[in-house]
């Protein structure tokens, strides 16, 4: 019963092709496509023979291309851009950083297009859709080729590039610009700076994805722009929800996922139970700054162990570089952690995270307040949604002493406000009609069921700037306007010579008359 029952799920299951982005992206990607694959789908994922954590799986198939660059290559590439986090950015830098980021990664998708037996392979495989995140557009173009609808599954893109593909409005008066560090309630010089951040964003986004664009015409074969590929995607799935992310408008087809990575809460090995159980009534704090910050600069380290060993909690640090000196006694280094478990017990008081997407809503899921140390991309702009709803604190990397980090950690953990917070926003984010990694996979499934969501998409993507806007419309008013104005001038005017014509006539006459 149980074979015939599976064979009957993979019988009645569809076929998805997945592109997926490496790096912390991947991991909650991965459990939609768990689920999905549990319900009896064909999942295969195109990924690079040299990647970070894009690796085998026994769930799905992977179909691996080869890239201009080694496994040792994007290993020291995540390390040195996690290391660069420590230290004071130039303009140069960050130049020189986008253009390597860029030549690596069209380069990567360079040799995925050209691989002619792997196209051809996904040419005849007939899938019946694509889930990808589009942040490096290698994937829209895919979809753009083999004509499958696509699901993207994206925390978000650069320039707010998202919402304006999908047609949604995005008014800056309250709408915080993406690398803002903006709140929605903004005074007059912050939206000052949001205006003009949003000026910028065109050239910006010019800039960064010209490459992808030239290459996405090349292989196409017409002119295309990046904005035209991203507004095919049939679903949005976005990793928020308005419980973190201001609220906003947004299209039919963009659904909110967000805390699609919070899992049920996992027993603890003895051995982290036993450290736990023997912090005693102080409890714990868990410190994690992500899977891409492997060390930190030695003086920096002293400066976290000295400001952590000033709270009688037992840390929990997780850090593979090398020990610093000064290390406290409460202080425990380890080079992995459960981090959702450890934030689910009851003896956690706090956690130090940077920012990251996956961190901040095991936060909010376990309801812990947060110190936050965001290091580059989009952890700023979570910190700032974290810390403006009273959740926790925003501390500078660069710029933090042991003094601000002991002051912030003491401030989260003795200040009740800050519990009560993050109470709430849990409350709020776990009272839901289903959960989020459900809607995903509903929402994936219905792409595939249906071939695509043409329903949804608005009939603005249809219309050129002028129509968008109405100018057309106002101009046509206007010089209606302005004729109805002119006609009645010029009939006021004529009336007018008349009358006056008539009385000069009879002012003659009458002094004829007279004489």
């Amino acid at each position: 019963l149980v074979l015939f029952l599976a064979f009957w799920s993979l019988a009645d299951g569809g076929k998805l092709l997945v592109v997926p982005q490496d790096g912390s992206h991947w991991l909650s990607m991965r459990m939609v496509l768990e689920k999905l694959w549990e319900k009896g789908h064909e999942i295969v994922a195109v990924v690079p023979d040299a990647a970070l954590l894009l690796k085998s799986s026994q769930s799905f198939t992977i179909k691996t291309y080869s890239v201009p660059y080694t496994q040792e290559f994007v290993d020291q590439y995540y390390q040195k851009l996690g290391e660069s986090s420590f230290e004071t950015l130039t303009l140069s830098f960050l130049l020189s950083n986008i253009t390597e980021l860029t030549n690596m990664f069209t380069s990567a998708c360079r040799h995925l297009l050209s691989d002619k037996e792997l196209m051809k392979y996904l040419q005849d495989s007939k899938f019946d859709a694509i889930m990808m995140d589009p942040v490096l557009p290698c994937g829209p173009i895919l979809a753009e080729y083999l004509s499958l609808p696509s699901v993207y599954f994206m925390r978000g893109l650069p320039c707010t590039l998202d919402y304006k593909a999908a047609q949604s409005p995005s008014p800056v008066s309250y709408v915080p610009k993406t690398l803002s560090s903006l709140s929605d309630h903004m005074a007059f010089p912050e939206r000052v700076k949001n205006f003009l951040i949003g000026l910028s964003e065109p050239l910006l986004c010019h800039l960064f994805y010209l490459k992808y664009e030239g290459l996405a015409s090349e292989f196409l074969q017409r002119d295309v722009t990046i904005q035209e590929l991203f507004s095919q995607a049939s679903v949005w799935l976005m990793r928020y929800d308005f419980v973190f992310e201001y609220p906003r408008p947004i299209m039919p087809n963009m659904v909110y996922v967000g805390g699609i990575n919070c899992l049920q809460k996992k027993p603890l090995s003895k051995e982290f139970e036993a450290m736990v159980n023997a912090s005693g009534e102080h409890g714990i704090v868990v410190f994690s700054l992500g899977s891409m910050v492997s060390e930190i600069p030695m003086k920096k380290a002293m400066e976290i162990a000295e400001g952590l060993g000033t709270v009688p909690q037992t840390v929990f640090w997780r850090y593979t570089g090398k020990a610093p000196p000064n290390l406290p006694k409460n202080v425990k280094l380890v080079k992995w952690l459960p981090q959702n478990d450890l934030l689910a017990h009851p003896k956690t008081r706090a956690f130090i995270t940077h920012g990251g997407s996956h961190g901040v809503y095991e936060g909010i899921c376990n309801a812990v307040p947060m110190v936050l140390m965001p290091l580059f991309g989009d952890q700023m702009d979570n910190a700032k949604r974290v810390e403006s709803r009273g959740a926790g604190l925003t501390l500078n990397i660069l710029e933090m002493t042991s003094t601000d980090i002991s002051n912030a950690l003491k401030a989260v953990i003795n200040d009740k406000k800050y519990k009560e917070n993050i109470q709430r926003l849990s409350d709020l984010h776990l009272d839901r009609p289903i959960h989020p990694l459900d809607l995903a996979v509903h929402w994936v499934e219905f792409v595939m069921r249906h071939k695509g969501a043409p329903h949804l998409r608005p009939a603005a993507h249809d219309l050129n700037w002028v129509q968008y806007h109405s100018l057309d419309v106002i101009a046509f008013l206007a010089a209606v306007t302005l004729l109805f104005l002119f006609i009645s001038f010029k009939c006021c005017l004529c009336c007018c010579r008349r009358c006056c014509g008539k009385k000069g006539r009879t002012g003659k006459a009458t002094k004829a008359k007279s004489h």
